[in-house]
């Protein structure tokens, strides 16, 4: 994955369009850009908002904007920025160039299918960009070798359902435990009264016997005392 291009692209939207209502939008991304070449991101992050707060429908902002955001590792954010830019551009290359990146962060994040189908579209835009095409068929190999594997990338979706039906077998084996332990239990307590049944017989036998010896002694002493 060649994310070095992010740059690159950035560089040539620099000297793109020229915006033709406001001079102060245009001031704000060279402001934008000369933070982004110093790597000041965040800082670059915010003239290119100003700009769009000037002409929200700057697209040369709004792309230079979510190259900002892609290098701060904003990929949800930098993937709107760059939607929108891709959406309003009216210029081929430009397209183009949005939708490369939206198929860098997708890739990033093993989304192959989401990658594939963001380069397919830059191509469609720029079929002679040789970058593009290396990294969808890079992207088409690692989607292939996930299926093998029985993977699937980044899918929220299927995790959640995972985690689910995880969760749900879980509860099933501790109530299935809880069931078998039961039993034993019962038969435990039935166990513990007869033995203390038991005992208590027991005792009382073992106290008659006692009294009943003690009575005969005493019975004897009196028939010699007599």
């Amino acid at each position: 994955m060649r994310i070095s291009r992010t740059i690159l692209v950035i560089a040539l939207f620099i000297g793109g369009f020229a915006s033709a209502n406001a001079q102060t939008d245009r001031q704000f991304i060279r402001n934008g850009n000369h933070l982004y070449h110093q790597q000041n991101y965040a800082k670059a992050e915010v003239e290119y908002r100003k700009a769009l707060g000037k002409n929200p429908r700057n697209t040369q902002a709004m792309y230079n904007l979510g190259c900002a955001l892609l290098m701060q590792q904003k990929d949800s954010a930098a993937t709107v920025q760059l939607e929108n830019a891709g959406k309003a551009e009216t210029a081929k290359k430009r397209r183009s160039m949005a939708y490369h990146n939206i198929g860098v962060i997708c890739q990033r994040h093993q989304m192959y299918g989401e990658a594939i189908e963001a380069y397919k579209e830059s191509l469609r835009n720029n079929p002679s960009d040789n970058e593009t095409r290396y990294n969808l068929a890079l992207c088409q190999r690692l989607q292939k070798k996930q299926k093998q594997n029985g993977g699937g990338g980044n899918n929220k979706d299927q995790k959640k359902k995972d985690q689910n039906k995880d969760k749900k077998d879980q509860k099933k084996q501790q109530k299935q435990q809880q069931q078998k332990q039961q039993p034993k239990d019962q038969m435990s307590k039935e166990n513990a009264e007869q033995l203390l049944n038991y005992a208590t017989q027991q005792e009382e036998a073992t106290q008659q016997r006692m009294q009943q010896k003690q009575q005969q002694p005493q019975s004897r002493q009196l028939e010699k005392n007599w």
